[in-house]
């Protein structure tokens, strides 16, 4: 059965770095031996989208409004399936949905329906853990989250900084290690990268099993990109 292929939208720049991430891991999951077997992917990396945990925890300029544009656009550019390599940002994932006819991917779900544990803990900007979108999706699943308190929080938040300012990445991962530990402490069986600057860390120094959510979205994107037609 011949396979079907559809054009994908990046709804990117959130940051630049990990949507260059997102597009090269998605290059690589791609099944492909000849350039003609890759995917279409069309990327709109657009850095002046209002920054979502400013509007999420002080009542910031929502970023909807670019965030629905930004996918409008990639439609009528022809994109059918959207894709959004930032965690925060799904905070507004209705309003994404509401503007487009094209399926948009939700990383946090994927990501949940990944974890196989009982309990998990999440490296995520405040603005992500303040949204509850993670754990909305993990309590929907009987999975109980984790999240660092404290200076561990603060931690995670000047990691993030850090990435986004081009700091040496082995630097950021010793930083987040005793943050790892403390979760695993307290019951964390997995670690979430729950935001694309962590996603760009090599989970494999992690004291606990890491998943990504970047990756479950590799994953999903390229599954409802290629289908059996």
């Amino acid at each position: 059965m011949k396979k079907m292929k559809r054009t994908i939208g990046v709804l990117g720049g959130m940051g630049p770095a990990a949507t260059v991430e997102f597009f090269r891991r998605l290059v690589e999951a791609t099944p492909a031996s000849i350039d003609q077997n890759h995917l279409h992917i069309l990327i709109d990396n657009d850095p002046t989208v209002p920054d979502r945990t400013s509007a999420l925890l002080r009542g910031g300029p929502t970023p909807a409004p670019a965030l629905a544009g930004m996918a409008e656009r990639l439609e009528r550019a022809g994109a059918e399936v959207l894709a959004m390599p930032c965690n925060t940002a799904h905070a507004f994932l209705d309003a994404i949905r509401a503007a487009v006819s094209a399926l948009v991917i939700d990383m946090v779900a994927e990501t949940a329906d990944r974890i196989d544990a009982t309990s998990v803990g999440l490296l995520a900007t405040v603005g992500t853990i303040r949204s509850g979108i993670y754990d909305r999706a993990f309590r929907d699943r009987g999975i109980r989250l984790i999240v660092p308190k404290g200076d561990d929080q603060r931690t995670v938040t000047r990691s993030i900084e850090a990435i986004k300012a081009g700091r040496a990445l082995p630097e950021v991962e010793r930083a987040l290690v005793p943050v790892v530990e403390a979760l695993s402490r307290r019951g964390a069986e997995v670690a979430i990268a729950g935001c694309t600057e962590i996603s760009l860390l090599d989970g494999g120094r992690m004291p606990i099993r890491w998943v990504d959510a970047l990756d479950c979205l590799v994953e999903a994107t390229v599954r409802a990109a290629i289908s059996e037609g």
